[in-house]
């Protein structure tokens, strides 16, 4: 039986007979049609439509969009200007936003930059919204807001990058009744960890291709950044109403969200064996086994307990509770094993686990998982896709 995603669709059919009518060559015509196709066609179907003397042709205007269409898929991404503009949107809001910041002959960075990153979330959460059959624009034509969708049981995003996201809209905000200053390194924290989040979920939710990793970078600085200079930036004079707003972004949040790196990006500062005038800073990915070591140093003068709370036990019945789906022990241990979170009972080392989820316990050989190990469950099973990708692991 013939693969229906290899046929030729009824628009398709029609286009074809009007290049074959224009004199385009049947491997010509294959190589258009296949163009963004996640099943290709082979020239068997361009034969089949050129013996059909039933089949109507396009006319000149639907095939000379078909073929501008076609001719619009980017080759790095694979977004189509068409069928993905917002896609495209979001990546450009949100690149554009970096773009500004890190330029160094503007001075509007916050405003800007705020303003901007609440365009490429929109964007990004409206097409996650419209693929899953979501009704987007209400009865007064206005589609769903930023702060809207972060409310949404659905929503994909953990704690931490909601808490991120509302706290830039109130700079966004703020900006419409107050001059924001010299207020960019302020914030500078809170605007890394949008843009890692946005880079993580497009990609979990759209595919690696659509990464900004390799297009944006860092704002380099090309003079070296002594102790003094740290020092100076973080007495740097803020103005009133702004030491304000800062007080508004963190009131009622715990140390613990403020700590969550997809509220705020923080940076390990160490100091190797150099001299004062030799001394440099270095960036660590915070998902690389380095950082992660670093992570697993830094807090140790925690208990345990206090960073992994949560038997088994407890994290399946606050998962059922939270999410209001059925979630049972089988579908935990689905669930750590699909996402690497800790070995297998009877492993050679019981302790290679995620730090961020778990922990082993060498005294009663046992494990217990963190708060966000919970989140993170909640969030995955708010869709179908991800509830089913969890409960079909076979174990």
């Amino acid at each position: 039986m013939r693969n229906k995603a290899g046929t030729l669709t009824k628009e398709e059919v029609t286009i074809v007979k009007a290049l074959l009518s224009k004199g385009w060559r049947n491997q010509d015509i294959q190589a258009l049609v296949n163009i963004g196709r996640a099943a290709t066609i082979n020239g068997a179907r361009i034969t089949e439509v050129k013996q059909n003397k039933v089949i109507a042709a396009a006319s000149d205007a639907e095939m000379n969009f078909f073929i501008r269409k076609k001719r619009s898929f980017d080759p790095v991404t694979g977004l189509n200007f068409f069928d993905d503009e917002r896609l495209i949107r979001a990546r450009e809001a949100m690149a554009l936003a970096v773009q500004i910041f890190n330029s160094p002959t503007l001075r509007f960075k916050t405003e800007v930059f705020s303003i901007l990153v609440n365009v490429a979330w929109t964007y990004l959460l409206h097409e996650f919204y419209i693929r899953r059959k979501v009704k987007i624009i209400g009865e007064d034509g206005r589609t769903l807001l930023l702060s809207q969708m972060l409310k949404r049981q659905d929503c994909p995003l953990t704690a931490g990058m909601k808490k991120n996201l509302e706290a830039i809209k109130l700079i966004r905000d703020e900006v419409e009744h107050n001059l924001l200053g010299r207020s960019d390194l302020k914030w500078l924290s809170l605007f890394q960890a949008s843009c890692l989040n946005f880079d993580k979920v497009i990609r979990e939710q759209f595919g690696e291709a659509l990464s900004l990793q390799n297009e944006l970078a860092f704002a380099l600085q090309f003079a070296r950044l002594n102790v003094d200079q740290i020092s100076d930036i973080q007495k740097y004079e803020i103005p009133g109403h702004i030491e304000a707003l800062d007080a508004r972004l963190r009131e009622g949040m715990t140390e613990e969200e403020m700590s969550d790196l997809d509220y705020q990006f923080r940076v390990v500062y160490t100091l190797d064996s150099a001299s004062k005038s030799r001394s440099h800073i270095q960036f660590i990915n915070p998902n690389s086994d380095e950082a992660k070591e670093i992570q697993n140093v830094l807090m140790k003068y925690k208990s345990a307990d206090e960073l992994y709370p949560h038997k088994p036990g407890v994290v399946v019945a606050l998962v059922a509770k939270r999410s209001g789906k059925r979630f049972n022990g089988h579908n935990h241990t689905q669930a750590w094993r699909k996402f690497k979170v800790r070995p297998r009972a009877g492993a050679a080392k019981p302790d290679a686990t995620n730090k961020e989820y778990c922990i082993y316990h060498a005294a009663h050989k046992d494990y217990t998982y963190s708060e966000r190990w919970v989140e993170f469950l909640v969030a995955q099973i708010a869709t179908e896709e991800g509830y089913s990708g969890i409960c079909s692991l076979k174990i």
